[in-house]
């Protein structure tokens, strides 16, 4: 390798090491489900049952 790629390689490892150190990750803010206020409204506004509606019917009551 070329000092060029070495320095390149060490860069982007520095660059995650960073990224991973500060917590959350800003790419996947999108892909958490959030808090059950927000799901049971997204849930609502895309004409689907209630949140509590969806976790009661996953199973029988006893």
């Amino acid at each position: 390798m070329t000092d060029e790629a070495t320095l390149r390689i060490a860069a982007i490892c520095a660059v995650l090491s960073i990224v991973e150190n500060q917590g959350d990750d800003s790419s996947q803010v999108g892909r958490k489900s959030g808090q059950a206020w927000t799901q049971d409204h997204i849930r609502m506004n895309m004409g689907l049952n209630t949140l509590m509606n969806r976790n009661s019917a996953r199973s029988p009551w006893r």
